[in-house]
């Protein structure tokens, strides 16, 4: 199993990337300025598109694994690998998911915790109503989660910036 960063036709990795972002417009949002990495095992199994907001903030913006091999630690492979890379150059890692019974019990499981949210942001912002185990998605929840870095002395291995 490896994790790579990819560079350049990122969107080869789209039917992965709707998975997670079933609007394609959203994606073409943040997919050019964010940096984006492949897990591969025998075959790509998972995917995350990572982006810097500012203030030591560095989000995931979109984490897919594929249907068929979901449930065997491909996306905690991945946000463990994100967080130990970027640990020396953001101070928080932080997600915006959907209020849904499925993702956010994970994310917590993955040491996430709730910041915020943005109310009726899915229905706002997509052309269709977004369905997550059966729940419309409406608002949009923040979890973050601390990594080590200190971000207001730079980061200590310039390589790992985005």
């Amino acid at each position: 199993m490896n994790i790579k960063e990819v560079t350049d036709k990122k969107k080869q990795y789209l039917p992965l990337l709707l998975l997670a972002d079933e609007q394609e417009d959203m994606i073409d949002r943040y997919i050019d300025r964010g940096t984006m990495f492949v897990l591969d095992d025998h075959g790509v199994k998972c995917e995350c598109v990572v982006t810097e907001e500012g203030q030591g903030i560095l989000e995931i913006k979109n984490l897919a694994t594929v249907p068929e091999h979901q449930g065997r630690g491909y996306a905690r492979t991945m946000i463990e690998f994100i967080a130990f890379r970027y640990r020396d150059c953001y101070d928080i890692l932080q997600v915006g998911t959907g209020d849904s019974p499925l993702t956010l019990p994970f994310y917590e499981k993955c040491g996430f915790v709730y910041s915020h949210r943005i109310r009726n942001f899915f229905t706002d912002h997509y052309d269709h109503p977004i369905y997550e185990s059966g729940v419309l998605l409406k608002d949009m929840v923040y979890l973050r989660k601390k990594l080590k870095g200190n971000w207001e002395a730079g980061c200590k291995n310039p390589a790992k910036v985005l």
